[in-house]
C-alpha cells in the first residue's frame, strides 16, 4: 500500500485524527535533564558520540541538522497506521505532502505548501549556551527559513528546576556592536563573557516567552515545551557555557561558506532592535491567558493560550474536567500532547505515560487534520479525580 492510500486509511480511522509515534533528537552539546518520560536506561540510546536524548519532536516535518552524524528522518514524525494486525509507520511529511489540504487546510497548504511549524520537549540539566536563530534573509542564504519559537515550562514536567532555572534573553540596553564583537573575536580563547552584557530572568512554570528569530538566548535548566517555525537552524555565540566547551564551528553553523571568519556578518545576523529593547519582558513575557473560562468551566473544561506573541504558531493548553466529556472546536489543524490523564479522543484511547522506551509507541500524540478541528473533536475524562491536560500546537492562520 502505498503511502497516499496509508493517509487516507489512517484519516478514515482516525476520524481525522493521526496518532503519531515519539520522535527523539539528541544534541552532543546538552546534558539530558530527565523529565521528558523516558526510560533512564534509553538517555544515550543512540550512542554516547550522538550526545543525550534530550528533546522530543512533535508533528514535525523537519529534519533535525545534528551534523555528519545525523541519522536518516531524524527529527521527523511518524504515523501509526493498524493495517489489520499489523502496526504500519510512515512519515506526517509523506502524508501531508500527498494529501496537502486534506490534512492542514487548502488555505494553509496553498500559503506554506507544508506543514509550517512543529514543538517540541527540550529538557537539559544546565543551561544552553547563547545562541541565535537567523532571520528569514539569513537563513535563506543557506537554503532555509528563519526561526522564530516560543516557550512554555509545563508543571507537570517540573518536578526540579534543573541547575540554572534562568534564562539570559538579548543584550543589554547600550550594548554596542564593538562589545559583540569583542566577544565574538575571543570565541576560541576560552570564556568569551557574552553573558556579561546580557540579562538573565528567573523562570516560573506555568509561564513562558516569546523570541522572536534574530533575539541570542541562552535557554535556563527547566524542561520547556517550544514551539517554532519549521527549520532548525542556530549559531551559537558563546564559547564556554556550565564549563563545557563549545565547538568553533558552531559559531559559524548556517553561515553562508564565504562567510566564514567574518565578525561583521556575525553581527548582521542579529536583530539589534529586540535585543536591545528596554520593555524586553513587556515585549516577549507570555502568562497564560484564559479563553472564556467562566463560560467553558460550566462545560467542562478550560482553554488557555500560552504562547501567541508569533504570527508563524500559537499554542494552547486545555484541561478537561474530571468525569467530563467535551467537544472541543478549533478554526485550524493542530498537534497535541498528553501532560496528565487519560480518557477517549475521537475513536482513540488516549494516556499520559509515566515512563518511555525508546522505540516504545505510545498513546499520547496526535495530529489533528483541519475538517476534524472544525467540525469538533470529542473528549471524555475516564477519570473521577484527574483532569486531562493536553497541549495543542497551530500553524499561522491562513
Amino acid at each position: 500500500m502505498g503511502v497516499k492510500a496509508m493517509a487516507e486509511k489512517a484519516l478514515e480511522q482516525g476520524k481525522g485524527i493521526l496518532r503519531l509515534a515519539p520522535t527523539w533528537v539528541p544534541r552532543v552539546f546538552c546534558v539530558p535533564g530527565r523529565r521528558i518520560r523516558l526510560h533512564p536506561d534509553d538517555y544515550y540510546a543512540l550512542g554516547m558520540n550522538r550526545g543525550g536524548l534530550d528533546e522530543r519532536w512533535f508533528s514535525s516535518t523537519t529534519p533535525a541538522d545534528n551534523g555528519p552524524l545525523t541519522s536518516e528522518n531524524e527529527g521527523l514524525s511518524l504515523i501509526v497506521f493498524e493495517d489489520g494486525a499489523k502496526e504500519e509507520k510512515f512519515l506526517l511529511k509523506d502524508a501531508i505532502d500527498e494529501l496537502k489540504g486534506d490534512i492542514i487546510g487548502e488555505a494553509l497548504w496553498k500559503k506554506s505548501q507544508r506543514w509550517p511549524m512543529y514543538s517540541k520537549f527540550f529538557d537539559n540539566m544546565g543551561p544552553l549556551p547563547h545562541h541565535i536563530h537567523h532571520r528569514d534573509e539569513h537563513a535563506a542564504l543557506v537554503g532555509q527559513l528563519g526561526k522564530p519559537e516560543a516557550y512554555y515550562f509545563p508543571t507537570q514536567m517540573n518536578n526540579h528546576p534543573g541547575d540554572f532555572g534562568y534564562t539570559f534573553f538579548g543584550l543589554e540596553p547600550g550594548t554596542t556592536k564593538d562589545q559583540v564583537k569583542e566577544c565574538l573575536r575571543n570565541f576560541a580563547k576560552g570564556d568569551n563573557k557574552i553573558t556579561n552584557i546580557s540579562k538573565a530572568y528567573r523562570l516560573e512554570p506555568g509561564t513562558g516567552w516569546n523570541i522572536p528569530a534574530g533575539v541570542l538566548h541562552a535557554p535556563g535548566s527547566l524542561c520547556t515545551y517550544e514551539t517554532q517555525k519549521a527549520s532548525d537552524v542556530f549559531a551559537m555565540y558563546q564559547s564556554l557555557v556550565n564549563n563545557q566547551v563549545i565547538p568553533e564551528e558552531l559559531l559559524w553553523k548556517n553561515c553562508p561558506e564565504e562567510k566564514i571568519g567574518d565578525l561583521d556578518y556575525l553581527l548582521e545576523v542579529i536583530d539589534w532592535e529586540k535585543n536591545l529593547d528596554p520593555n524586553f519582558v513587556e515585549t516577549n513575557f507570555m502568562r497564560p491567558q484564559p479563553l472564556d473560562e467562566k463560560e467553558t468551566v460550566k462545560e467542562g473544561y478550560r482553554e488557555c493560550l500560552i504562547c501567541y506573541k508569533s504570527d508563524e504558531f500559537s499554542a494552547k493548553e486545555l484541561t478537561v474536567l474530571p468525569g467530563k466529556t467535551v467537544t472541543i472546536k478549533d478554526d485550524g489543524a493542530y498537534g497535541m500532547i498528553m501532560m496528565q490523564g487519560h480518557g477517549k479522543m475521537g475513536p482513540w484511547d488516549i494516556e499520559t505515560p509515566s515512563l518511555i522506551r525508546y522505540g516504545q509507541l505510545t498513546h499520547d500524540e496526535y495530529f489533528v487534520a483541519e475538517a476534524a478541528a472544525r467540525e469538533g473533536v470529542s473528549i471524555m475524562n475516564l477519570s473521577a479525580t484527574d483532569p486531562i491536560v493536553m497541549l495543542k500546537h497551530f500553524g499561522p492562520a491562513a
